[in-house]
């Protein structure tokens, strides 16, 4: 695996990602956004499930997503191949934040930015990013 193939994912747009028009429901982009956030972090080597709360395990630290945003530049329909390049970025010890990059054929179709913080799941205080989130981190810089 070459450094920077945990930072492009590739699907396509499914019928379910559609409305009534036949183009990509707005809503799907930060679902994607966020499921390529965990490709991203599997890819790397990192389980999400040792990150992400689930029935059964009590994690000390949580990273809520405290900004959200999105362009949406051209329509995608069902059947179009979707590219996301991810560049995360860390902005303190306690948060970091994910551009997206989305195209299709060759062509930008939106871009999206999420930004998360480090909080401890008992008291709710920052707390310093998790060892695997930083070492993820710190290999995306290096792709730069």
């Amino acid at each position: 695996m070459k450094s920077s193939d945990f930072l492009l994912l590739c699907r396509s747009v499914r019928f379910g990602d559609t409305d009534a028009a036949g183009v990509m429901h707005f809503h799907q982009l930060l679902r994607w956004c966020h499921e390529a956030y965990e490709e991203s972090l599997e890819k790397f080597g990192v389980s999400p499930a040792d990150l992400f709360p689930r029935p059964g395990l009590n994690l000390e630290l949580l990273l809520p997503i405290v900004h959200c945003s999105a362009d949406y530049l051209a329509p995608l329909s069902c059947g179009d191949p979707l590219a996301i390049a991810l560049v995360p970025k860390g902005l303190n010890a306690h948060s970091f934040e994910v551009s997206y990059s989305f195209s299709s054929r060759g062509e930008a179709v939106a871009n999206a930015c999420i930004r998360s913080v480090c909080i401890t799941a008992i008291d709710r205080k920052r707390a310093p990013l998790p060892a695997p989130i930083s070492r993820w981190l710190a290999a995306a810089a290096v792709t730069d």
